[in-house]
């Protein structure tokens, strides 16, 4: 089974995502997973690279996998699927991008949703829509992104989301070529495209 924890923060667990977490056997856990959710359980199954999950399931049948935000937005299901991997549930979770919006108040239907977090994907999309969602790392940094839309011409504003639900959270507005500090490699951030 696969469950989403949401942004980060336990206070965004559903019910039936906790349930899981209090009563599979196995249950494995990234290291900012297991860190965020150490006061449900402590006999969290660590692992440091998606990688390591096929090894698990070579050893253990039954296991319950916790990914961050929700496993079927530019999750851990994309990966299982592709390596042909039996996925018996999903049980869904708040993704960081629907935190991000909720917060910011801004709706998100006909967003262009672009994941730059350990993948190629072509920033030039942003041109062509109003509103677009980008999920970070540390070599596609908001301050990175930022730049290179200037560059292409984009105008308008970016907001970007750090550390999201955390007490730490930051939440920065600034105009598109602005260089933006950038906290953490993983960040949510938000482009209002001003198109003619």
């Amino acid at each position: 089974m696969v469950a989403g924890i949401g942004p980060g923060n336990p206070r965004f667990l559903t019910m039936e995502v906790k349930d899981a977490i209090e009563n599979f056997e196995k249950v494995v856990a990234f290291g900012r997973v297991s860190n965020s959710l150490g006061h449900i359980r402590k006999d969290f199954i660590r692992i440091e690279k998606i990688a390591h999950i096929d090894k698990l399931l070579e050893e253990y049948e039954d296991i319950l996998i916790l990914a961050s935000g929700d496993p079927c937005f530019y999750g851990i299901v994309e990966y299982l699927k592709r390596e042909n991997i039996k996925i018996e549930k999903i049980l869904p979770g708040l993704s960081s991008f629907q935190y991000m919006m909720a917060k910011l108040g801004i709706t998100w239907q006909g967003a262009n949703f672009l994941s730059l977090h350990g993948r190629k994907g072509k920033l030039e999309s942003v041109k062509d829509y109003k509103l677009s969602i980008i999920l970070t790392d540390k070599d596609n940094t908001p301050s990175r992104i930022s730049k290179s839309l200037y560059e292409m011409g984009v105008k308008g504003r970016i907001y970007v989301g750090f550390n999201l639900s955390y007490e730490d959270e930051r939440i920065i507005k600034a105009e598109i070529g602005k260089k933006i500090d950038d906290i953490t490699p993983l960040a949510v951030v938000v482009i209002e495209n001003e198109m003619d």
